[in-house]
């Protein structure tokens, strides 16, 4: 039963689930690569422990990736945890990271280099991996495990990406970028991944990982990169977004935004050969639509005196939120408000969408719904300690 912002405790439930020492990862094939050997604090481990297979989904729960590092299931018929999962040795309290399922396994990165392969029913660990053998620093930092034809694809903190099977974690092989601290996902398209990392971008064949393009620009390039199914946009760190061709990277156009704006990172996604992305700034944040062919503006939102702090698009409108707690709901066509509201609580994770009633989110004290017609929030679960150095969090409804 939901609480209307009243206490809810509950308390955690740890499952620990290892065993065996992980064996040492080879790349499965010889890889037109530079790192075909990895030194100790790139090299991948990985241990199978069962082996993987498609899971039916517990569609009556919520998946919490929690700020403090942990993984759980949460039953929204019982209130109750299902499962949890941590990592084995993590330095510090942080999730800092994105799960993604397929086929009813959870593949979570955690910012030690682990990543798990997790039975969304029970909890139970399908394979572990690990990037490197830091015991005291992060290495995965904002990232949404691309995963697509057999292998998940990541980048690094030691400044590699990372490709490797989704069997058994065992490592397909991997590319020493330009940057050390890579922190936006890679995008997969046309049997290509792209990254981009320091002043490059790069495209590398999917299953052998050989460099097929790479450009260098001016600034870092600081943004999530995305397609419209023909090109390939990407944002640098400043004020400008540019469309590459996706074979020779010849860029198409270039579009500057406010100068006083900046950090789009993972806030922009495309939609009907329109691109759709949101700033910060130092006096206004806003929210730009995109023509994706001619790179004309189709509108702008402005957000004065606040920060956009996320973006998504669901059933055909912008939802995002601001650092100052606004929900807002915007007409993709006209950028139109179609609705809005000052939260009691701010939110810290992505917004889900069980229904066209509702949404939800995940702030410092817990999961939170919002009734869309009323306005209410409601606590759906609350943590027993609240945290002050909160950084991030994520929530995916299993469906």
């Amino acid at each position: 039963m939901k609480k209307n912002i009243i206490a809810l405790l509950f308390a955690f439930t740890v499952i620990n689930m290892f065993g065996q020492a992980p064996a040492v990862s080879k790349a499965s094939k010889p890889i037109d690569s530079n790192t075909k050997v990895l030194a100790p604090n790139e090299i991948v481990t990985n241990k199978a422990i069962s082996p993987l297979v498609k899971v039916q989904l517990d569609e009556n729960s919520i998946l919490i990736y929690d700020y403090d590092g942990s993984l759980f299931s949460f039953s929204l018929d019982t209130e109750d945890f299902n499962w949890t999962v941590k990592a084995t040795d993590a330095y510090t309290e942080m999730s800092a990271n994105k799960i993604t399922l397929k086929d009813g396994v959870i593949y979570v990165p955690f910012i030690n280099g682990e990543i798990f392969a997790i039975d969304n029913q029970s909890g139970d660990v399908f394979w572990k991996s690990r990037l490197g053998d830091s015991k005291d620093q992060t290495i995965l930092k904002d990232q949404t495990l691309t995963i697509n034809g057999g292998k998940l694809y990541v980048t690094s903190q030691n400044g590699n990406i990372y490709a490797l099977n989704i069997k058994d974690g065992s490592l397909a092989w991997s590319y020493k970028l330009d940057s050390l601290n890579n922190d936006v996902p890679i995008l997969f398209f046309d049997n290509k991944v792209f990254t981009q990392s320091g002043t490059s971008f790069y495209s590398f064949d999917a299953n052998t990982g050989k460099v097929l393009s790479q450009k260098t620009f001016d600034l870092a390039m600081h943004s999530k990169a995305v397609t419209d199914g023909e090109n390939v946009f990407i944002a640098n760190e400043k004020n400008e977004l540019f469309a590459l061709s996706p074979n020779k990277f010849d860029v198409l156009w270039q579009f500057k935004f406010d100068e006083n704006q900046f950090n789009i990172k993972e806030k922009i996604f495309s939609k009907d050969k329109k691109i759709y992305f949101a700033t910060q700034g130092t006096t206004a944040s806003s929210v730009y639509a995109i023509d994706s062919k001619t790179g004309a503006q189709i509108w702008k939102i402005d957000f004065a005196g606040d920060n956009i702090d996320y973006i998504t698009e669901n059933e055909d409108t912008l939802w995002g939120y601001t650092h100052k707690g606004k929900l807002f709901q915007l007409d993709l066509t006209t950028g139109a408000s179609l609705f809005e509201t000052k939260l009691t609580t701010l939110p810290i994770s992505n917004l889900e969408f069980p229904d066209d009633e509702s949404l939800f989110y995940y702030c410092d004290a817990g999961l939170i719904q919002i009734e869309i017609k009323t306005k209410d929030e409601n606590v759906m679960y609350m943590r027993n300690t609240i945290k002050d150095d909160v950084y991030s969090a994520y929530i995916k409804i299993i469906r």
